[in-house]
Parts: structure tokens; C-alpha cells; sequence
């Protein structure tokens, strides 16, 4: 129970940055400019020649769970990544630039319990982000074309192609790839945390993370390596895209996904390591 009671007091204290909340307003305003550029007369042909070659009616899939899945396709990755380095970059190596630290750890605490609590602050704040980008956005779609359609679903990068002409399957579709975003975002922010451990300036942190994350998507256009993309990071936190397929690619996705858990366990190990041997007293 004292373990929920830290973590309450460090997502009040989370939550009580500015930079927090931040990345809600910037989600807000992207998926306004979507739903409007999706509201045009060229992305409704673009979306029709798609859809009607592939056999569909168009009427069914340009719906609000194709445009939901479209902005969380096109932002999580990028945009997302800037707002989740943010923040899990500036959970540890803030509050050691203010001093704050030195005032917690006047109490009786282990270091690790302490890391352990501000992980999972991270954990939970960037899995319910996602779903708030999910929920924000097929709100805004509802209120631009109706909540009635299916679920069309085309990304050729991971060759995945699926339709759903029922709402409540698409729906129900579009929850799962939610979760499974919020889980492969995890990853982003478990680097950001780690090097958050370091001694190391907050901003320094959030850019390291997200040069990592940009080389690594970069490295992966290159011919060369297009036998090796799943070895990349970003390749296994695209993963969730396999969970719209029908049917499921489980085997997959439980590799996937065990790989990105290992990775993140590796992650908050090195920087609790790196922790450990810091001084914050004198």
C-alpha cells in the first residue's frame, strides 16, 4: 500500500509540469489539421481510388475508425516520441538539477524503490497518453463524418492489409492496437529513463533518446539493411500493427513484444546501475 501511495504522490507531481500536459495540446491540434486535410477534396479521391481497388465499398470504409487509425499511424512514432522523451528524460535528471533529490533521499528509501516508482509513473503515463490520442481523435472524426463505417487498415511497410465492415469489430480492432501501441511506446520511454539516471542534463537526455530513435528508423531505408530490419528497435515497436490482421500473427507478436520487455528490463537495470553509484549527497 505505501508503494500506490509514492506513486500517487509522483504522478500528482508528474502531472503538475507543464510539460506534461504539453503533448495533449499538441495531439489535439494535429488531429484537427488531419480530420481537415481528410475533409478535402483530393484526400477523399485518394482515399477512394485506395479503397474501391482493393475491391471495397467506400461509403463503408471512409469512416471514423479509418481516420482514428490513421492519426495514431501517423503521430505516435513521431510526434509521440518527442512528448514521451520529454517527459521520461525529465522524471530522474530534473529533480537532481533542482536538488530535490538530496531532500528524498533524507528519508529512508531505497534507490531502487525510488527508480522502481518513477518507472512506473512513466509506464502509466505513456500508455494512457495513447489512448487519449485514440479516444480525442475518433471523438473529433465522430463529429466530422459519424461514428458509423468500418475499419480499413493498408500499411505496406509491415505488409499488413485488413478490413473490417462491422463497427464493432473495427472498434474493437482499434482498442487492441491501441494497447498494443501503449506497450511498444513503453520502449521509447524506458530509454529516455535511463538516461535520465545519468549525470546528465534533463535536455540532454530527451535528445539523446530521440537521435537514437530517428538513426535507427533512418538505418532502416537504407537497402542494405532491409535484410536486418527486425533487428531494429522500431521495426518490434511497430509490432502492434500485426494485431490488426486478420487473423492474428500471435506467434509474432508474443516474439515481439517479449524481445521489447527484455529491452526494458535491460534499460531500467543500466541506469538503476548507474544510479546506484551516484553521489547526491555531498
Amino acid at each position: 500500500m505505501l508503494f500506490f501511495e509514492q506513486l500517487r504522490g509522483e504522478l500528482r507531481k508528474l502531472f503538475a509540469r507543464p510539460r506534461t500536459w504539453m503533448g495533449y495540446g499538441a495531439f489535439l491540434v494535429m488531429e484537427a489539421v488531419i480530420l481537415i486535410v481528410y475533409k478535402m477534396d483530393g484526400s477523399q479521391r485518394l482515399m477512394r481510388r485506395m479503397v474501391e481497388q482493393n475491391g471495397l465499398d467506400f461509403s463503408t470504409y471512409y469512416s471514423s475508425l479509418t481516420i482514428t487509425f490513421t492519426i495514431m499511424l501517423l503521430s505516435m512514432v513521431l510526434l509521440g516520441a518527442i512528448y514521451f522523451a520529454l517527459v521520461a528524460g525529465d522524471i530522474v535528471a530534473k529533480e537532481n538539477e533542482d536538488g530535490n533529490l538530496r531532500l528524498v533521499f533524507a528519508r529512508p528509501i531505497s534507490r531502487f524503490r525510488l527508480l522502481l516508482v518513477k518507472y512506473t509513473a512513466v509506464c502509466l503515463y505513456t500508455f494512457s497518453f495513447v489512448f487519449f490520442v485514440g479516444l480525442s481523435g475518433y471523438a473529433m472524426a465522430v463529429a466530422a463524418v459519424g461514428w458509423q463505417g468500418g475499419l480499413f487498415v493498408m500499411e505496406p511497410k509491415m505488409k499488413i492489409f485488413a478490413a473490417y465492415g462491422d463497427w464493432s469489430t473495427g472498434a474493437a480492432r482499434l482498442a487492441l492496437s491501441a494497447a498494443g501501441i501503449g506497450i511498444s511506446m513503453i520502449t521509447l520511454s524506458s530509454i529516455a529513463f535511463m538516461f535520465s539516471c545519468f549525470k546528465i542534463k534533463p535536455a540532454a537526455a530527451s535528445i539523446i533518446t530521440l537521435t537514437i530513435l530517428f538513426v535507427d528508423m533512418i538505418l532502416q531505408e537504407f537497402p542494405f539493411f532491409k535484410p536486418y530490419q527486425e533487428w531494429f528497435i522500431t521495426w518490434r515497436m511497430s509490432s502492434w500493427l500485426f494485431l490488426m490482421e486478420n487473423p492474428i500473427s500471435w506467434a509474432k507478436i508474443v516474439e515481439s513484444y517479449a524481445l521489447l520487455f527484455g529491452l526494458n528490463v535491460t534499460l531500467f537495470t543500466m541506469g538503476w546501475l548507474s544510479f546506484q553509484t551516484r553521489d547526491f549527497k555531498t
